[in-house]
């Protein structure tokens, strides 16, 4: 969160997939939510309410819940004690297709003048025989593209992420990760890669990008 709170923006907005339909007919949890949308673990076992940031003082009503993504992100924040700017959710279609990632990614840029994003996405859920997607092999080869790309700011090896290949791979972050492609698209910058590894076969990547 240091590197989030140097930058001094003017908007953070936490990015990740909505959630999948759990029954037949509804939609995913997908598009914007505003500050104080409220989130929680119970749906995992945890007895933990969340909230993305701080409510406006005119909000009346709660609104949607935020998806599992946001709702981790607004977690971390509300550990970090963030205070730094307004908060904002924005949740995509974890099949949405690249280039509109891209267009969506360069909108949030243009929202204020220093914008920060915290982007939430898994890697491949693929990578042991006891991961929720079984064991595939193509799924370390995935995360090890993704995991440089994000570690370098990579932003054309992060556009060229394939979808379809991520969905088989149920790669939940492939869709917000090329939503910050597009919103750092021409910015100049850096990535420092902070942690890699595929714990209970779900490959997870830190970076930083400033």
């Amino acid at each position: 969160m240091g590197v989030l709170a140097a930058a001094r923006p003017d908007l953070l907005v936490v990015v990740g997939p909505g959630d999948e339909p759990s029954e037949p007919g509804e939609h995913p949890t997908v598009g914007p939510y505003p500050p104080g949308a409220h989130g929680t673990f119970r749906g995992v076992g945890v007895d933990l309410d969340v909230t993305l940031g701080h409510a406006p003082d005119d909000a009346t009503t709660a609104g949607r819940p935020l998806p599992q993504s946001l709702t981790v992100g607004a977690w971390l924040l509300g550990r970090a004690h963030w205070t730094g700017a307004p908060v904002e959710g924005l949740a995509l279609l974890p099949t949405a297709a690249p280039e509109d990632c891209a267009e969506a990614g360069r909108a949030v840029a243009g929202r204020a003048d220093r914008v920060a994003l915290l982007v939430m996405g898994d890697g491949s859920a693929c990578r042991t025989l006891k991961a929720p997607g079984y064991l595939d092999d193509r799924a370390a080869a995935f995360d090890a593209r993704a995991t440089e790309a994000l570690g370098s700011a990579d932003l054309d090896a992060i556009a060229a992420l394939d979808a379809a290949l991520a969905h088989e791979l149920k790669a939940a972050g492939r869709a917000p990760w090329q939503l910050l492609g597009g919103a750092a698209r021409d910015a100049g910058l850096a990535g420092r890669l902070l942690y890699e590894d595929a714990p209970y076969g779900v490959g997870y990547t830190v970076a930083a990008w400033s």
